[in-house]
């Protein structure tokens, strides 16, 4: 699984003109479900970014997490972090787990992802055409790939 995942002053989710979820303070994860994804990368994602020190503290320092300041998670799922753009101009999404695995997955991730933070979070729609706005906070934005635990 890749998770971009931004702190946010606030953020939502807009689907066919209609306000959908959104949340205040928190984190926007947008996340990407690979073909070779399994429930353990969901498990170790969801604990580290519900546990991810990014919120500063009363110095200033990146010190607390988004549980530490009582912050909400909006999860959009996202196929085209799998972009490939090796070859041409038109990326190819062939690593992006299709429909039949990813929405399960996906499901899987909000009930992880809302244990981990101790209350529901927010999503967007899987497959839906969804505009998403945001005010990065920072602003801080970070990748992480479960694959590559570094």
């Amino acid at each position: 699984m890749i998770a971009v995942i931004q702190r946010v002053k606030n953020a939502s989710v807009t689907i066919e003109g209609k306000l959908h979820s959104e949340i205040g303070v928190g984190l926007l994860v947008l996340l990407g479900i690979g073909q070779d994804d399994t429930q353990e990368d969901i498990d170790w994602l969801a604990k580290k970014i519900a546990q991810m020190r990014i919120f500063s503290d009363s110095e200033q320092k990146m010190n607390l997490s988004v549980q530490d300041v009582g912050g909400d998670i909006l999860l959009v799922s996202q196929f085209t972090l799998f972009a490939s753009t090796k070859k041409g101009n038109r990326p190819s999404f062939i690593e992006a787990a299709r429909p039949e695995i990813a929405i399960p997955l996906y499901e899987k991730s909000i009930a992880i992802f809302s244990q981990e933070l101790g209350k529901p979070i927010q999503t967007g729609e899987f497959g839906a055409d969804m505009q998403v706005n945001l005010l990065n906070d920072g602003p801080v934005t970070i990748i992480i790939d479960s694959k590559n635990r570094r």
